[in-house]
């Protein structure tokens, strides 16, 4: 039976299964992706902008179809789920306008004259696996640079978003994109593992756990295969001070419960200077309680179900871990009861090193909130974690909030705002959030070949003897 199906987490309901693909299938795209790249290539780089052009402009055109989908596939509200699909279209859009002049040549001011040129080339055929949280953001943030510069993509898809995954694929057949040139593949962890490791793959990138993270690393390094992981996140919200703590919480909830907390960019642990602790737990604690989850596909919705079953378990198991040992939990700290993978939101204070909610991501919606004396406590706590993707620092003095982020080991830092996102800003993190960058240029410079070519300047001619 296969492993791709679409599971409403609302229901339970499985609404419907897909085939997976077979080793001869596998062998089919790797030979086609291949062939496809020679063509792509050579492809004017116009003519690619044209085409993702018009994969934004379908994205838009589509948005409540495309919605719908990942509404009923892994529960994102209707209007968080619009919300992804208008990101997408605007990464498509920045790549089709600011990608040519990311890949003109660049001259080097080179030690003893003539003539040296970095030219910005596509290295082949790429694998992509992406996970199920926002399933058209995070292709695109992959895809999009990536077919700009002339490679090309097999995307293998999170099992529980399959329809997903073909609407994406049938979108770039709408707008044009040669075949073969991005190719959706039902395929499984052995057969992904053996694609890493085939020679007509040149890179892969993957979003996703550190678990998957760790073993897609380990094939391709062995087979000298480019990377990018983008990986869990433990991201710290520090509190210095507040001139207005309404709008500091109000961002706090926010920045812990959209997309009912499933993002690794989502604010997970709280760090408040002990002289606004007290107010600021009492009032996120009362604006998360009131959070009420419901039915996604109404669009008075503002929180949905957890993406599955499994989900809500390993977050509950996580929570009572920290109770046991003695953590205390203001609200929610379990499944809502009836069908569906519903979770209450939840707010836990007394956390300590030995609990799992101390060094674990928590994939869901539940505050981790801490109290400490000081902006150096608050740098030390945050920095504890294993984690270094994004963070958030408040205070009423941007210049404090901008010295504190300073010191943060992680890979972006925002100010007075919870960590976001948008196609001109670099994504990604240090320590075991991953390896790479994803957006911007910089989305343009990991799977490419940075070519050197030199003319050197010409030797005087000798005299005639």
């Amino acid at each position: 039976m296969s492993s791709y199906k679409s599971v409403n987490p609302a229901t339970g309901e499985t609404v419907q299964e897909f085939h997976s693909a077979t080793d001869a299938d596998i062998e089919s795209t790797l030979q086609r992706s291949h062939a496809a790249f020679a063509s792509w290539r050579a492809t004017e780089v116009t003519e690619r902008s044209r085409i993702l052009a018009k994969v934004a402009a379908l994205y838009s055109e589509r948005k409540e179809e495309l919605a719908a989908i990942i509404t009923l596939e892994m529960g994102k509200p209707v209007r968080e789920a619009q919300g992804e699909v208008e990101l997408v279209a605007s990464i498509y859009s920045y790549y089709a306008t600011q990608g040519p002049r990311f890949m003109e040549d660049e001259a080097l001011d080179a030690v003893g004259g003539g003539e040296a040129v970095i030219r910005t080339e596509p290295i082949g055929s790429l694998v992509g696996i992406m996970p199920w949280n926002y399933p058209y953001y995070q292709v695109a943030r992959f895809a999009a640079p990536n077919l700009m510069l002339g490679n090309t993509v097999l995307l293998k898809h999170a099992e529980n978003c399959p329809q997903s995954a073909l609407a994406i694929e049938q979108i770039f057949k709408d707008a044009g994109l040669p075949e073969d040139a991005y190719i959706n593949i039902f395929a499984s962890k052995e057969q992904i593992a053996d694609m890493i490791a085939d020679p007509r793959i040149q890179g892969v990138s993957l979003t996703g756990s550190e678990r998957a993270g760790s073993a897609v690393g380990e094939i391709a390094g062995r087979n000298l295969k480019r990377y990018v992981l983008e990986l869990g996140g433990s991201d710290p919200f520090i509190v210095l001070d507040s001139d207005d703590m309404d709008s500091t919480v109000k961002a706090a909830v926010a920045g812990r419960m959209g997309n009912a907390g499933q993002a690794c960019t989502a604010s997970k642990r709280f760090i408040v200077q002990e002289d606004y602790y007290q107010e600021f737990v009492e009032k996120f604690t009362a604006r998360a309680a009131a959070l009420q989850p419901g039915d996604p596909s109404d669009p008075a919705t503002r929180m949905g179900p957890l993406s599955s079953q499994s989900a809500a378990d390993g977050l509950g198991e996580q929570i009572d871990d920290a109770v046991a040992k003695g953590a205390t939990v203001h609200t929610g700290g379990g499944r809502v009861d009836g069908p569906g993978s519903y979770f209450t939101p939840t707010v836990l204070t007394g956390v300590t090193p030995d609990m799992r909610a101390y060094s674990e991501e928590l994939f869901g919606p539940a505050a981790v909130i801490y109290k400490v004396a000081n902006a150096d406590e608050a740098v030390d706590l945050a920095n504890a974690s294993p984690f270094g993707l994004g963070g958030s620092v408040f205070s009423a003095s941007a210049d404090k909030a901008k010295e504190v982020a300073s010191r943060l080991d992680t890979g972006m830092v925002w100010i007075n705002s919870v960590t976001g996102t948008q196609a001109d800003l670099p994504f990604g993190g240090v320590k075991r959030s991953g390896v790479g960058r994803e957006l911007a240029k910089f989305g343009m410079n990991e799977f490419v070949n940075k070519k050197l070519i030199r003319q050197p300047a010409a030797r005087p001619a000798r005299p005639a003897s």
